[in-house]
């Protein structure tokens, strides 16, 4: 990986707000390419958002992955893809074959779906195994285990994250953005708690405004998978300093307070 991209890539704790700027915030998303119906011209298209606002990455789908190294490239905008998208329940070899094939062709992570329903039928084993080779296999490249949190209990999203953790995952991600439903804070805040800050947790699925995308670090994510680049980036030039001053505070205000006289 570029020396570059790698220490850009590098933060997976928290986010500290009262530090975010604009390039602090760019620097966070993952500008996601993974519509079915993307055209090359609109692959294209996104990689010069990407470009123009210096996103993390583009993540885009595996057969685009060398159209966008190519076009990424001499940038700090590191190029990533994605593997056993979007249901997870592709073979184990193939899945690492395919993690394989997009680390050759230039990729700098990897966001790979888990198996959904060995973690939900409890096949912890299984799941932990597969992702164990798959991370070993691509070593040094971090791979992000995409847990689709829409589908689990919050003990699933406990057992996930564990497994994750002794895969030796570098991050956790609640979903792939074609789920029910989108990211929510309280579940990123469960998978902060659970991977510490040694991990990162990337945030997909409905973050399409800047508060939506706050509202996400503040609960501990460190990365986020967003489409609405250019419209966050937009919002941030009119109204940054003061929505990020508005979650700070609410923040404090929810705080609990410590019982009188106690320690």
């Amino acid at each position: 990986m570029k020396q570059s991209i790698k220490v850009r890539l590098a933060n997976r704790g928290p986010v500290d707000l009262a530090t975010l700027d604009e390039k602090a915030l760019m620097g966070i998303i993952d500008h996601s390419l993974l519509k079915p119906e993307l055209t090359r011209a609109d692959v294209e298209a996104g990689c010069d958002v990407a470009l123009e606002w210096e996103t993390a990455t583009v993540c885009c789908r595996p057969a685009d992955l060398q159209l966008v190294v190519g076009r990424l490239r001499r940038s700090n905008v590191g190029p990533t893809t994605v593997i056993g998208f979007p249901h997870g329940a592709h073979v184990s070899q193939i899945k690492e074959r395919e993690a394989l094939v997009a680390v050759d062709q230039g990729a700098v992570e990897l966001d790979v779906v888990i198996n959904i329903g060995a973690l939900r039928g409890g096949d912890l084993g299984y799941v932990r195994d597969e992702l164990a080779g798959l991370v070993y296999a691509v070593a040094p490249t971090p791979v992000k285990v995409i847990l689709e949190t829409a589908y689990l209990t919050p003990e699933q999203v406990e057992a996930g994250c564990r497994v994750a953790l002794e895969a030796r995952a570098s991050f956790v991600k609640n979903g792939t953005g074609y789920s029910p439903r989108g990211a929510e804070a309280g579940e990123i805040a469960l998978m902060r708690r659970v991977v510490g800050d040694g991990v990162g947790v990337k945030a997909a699925g409905g973050v399409r405004t800047l508060d939506a995308m706050l509202g996400m670090l503040a609960a501990g994510a460190c990365r986020v998978g967003a489409t609405a680049t250019a419209a966050i980036a937009a919002e941030w030039r009119v109204r940054g300093p003061e929505a990020v001053r508005a979650v700070i505070e609410g923040n404090a205000a929810a705080a609990p307070s410590a019982p009188e006289g106690g320690y």
